[in-house]
């Protein structure tokens, strides 16, 4: 089974391309959430037959592939990186943030382990060129880009679901809420959980934009680490 980006396109007509196609894809998905996105979903879209789209996507999981591709081109930065390592990854990181806030479906494709392309890996080519100078061989730059990804990772998914990415159940957050407040302030007023009381009574819980500040101590353990430190 060859990759879907080493297939050559087949012959265009109007109107009808894999471009097209996966445009129309995005928009379904933007608009609907991932699970509303299906070779005859699309099809329609485009008012086409669902078996002329197998002509040139064979099957959905290369749909979700060239997908995840696509707006992967969203964080590429088109010109040199900052020359500073931090600010290159900075950077990079909001345009990720921002990514996942156009399309909070990629949270779902995060845990679907699609098949990266070539678009993803230009992504993650620079996020290690950001390391460039720093007097680190290839296993330590990839371990620092291993943190790096694992809190971007952790708090893409966590926004993306407090601010409502759809979820299987049909539930929405202020359903959710309704019924678990009551239940979470009787807990708190028992006297059991005195540190977090305050906090639940106080609204620290999203209170403010922790994203750069997190990112700011994950930054600081690597400078920490760095060779002559």
């Amino acid at each position: 089974m060859s990759s879907v980006w080493s297939r050559p396109t087949p012959p265009r007509r109007p109107a009808l391309t894999r471009e097209a196609i996966v445009a129309a894809a995005i928009a379904i998905a933007d608009a609907e959430g991932l699970a509303a996105v299906s070779i005859r979903r699309v099809a329609a879209e485009l008012d086409a037959r669902a078996m002329t789209l197998y002509s040139y996507i064979e099957r959905k999981e290369d749909l979700l592939a060239l997908m995840l591709d696509e707006i992967s081109t969203e964080v590429l930065v088109g010109g040199p990186l900052p020359a500073d390592w931090r600010a290159a990854l900075l950077l990079l990181a909001g345009r990720e943030r921002e990514l996942v806030r156009r399309h909070p479906w990629r949270v779902e494709l995060i845990s679907q382990r699609v098949a990266v392309g070539p678009n993803g890996l230009r992504h993650v080519e620079q996020k290690l060129a950001a390391f460039d100078g720093l007097g680190i061989d290839p296993l330590t730059a990839w371990r620092y880009l291993a943190v790096f990804n694992d809190y971007m990772t952790g708090f893409v998914v966590r926004e993306a679901l407090e601010r409502g990415a759809p979820r299987e159940s049909g539930i929405n957050d202020a359903e959710r809420a309704a019924v678990a407040e009551p239940y979470i302030k009787e807990l708190v007023e028992s006297g059991e959980f005195p540190r977090l009381a305050p906090m639940i009574e106080q609204g620290v819980r999203g209170a403010d934009d922790n994203f750069e500040r997190g990112l700011a101590w994950v930054l600081d353990g690597i400078e920490g680490d760095l060779p002559g430190r």
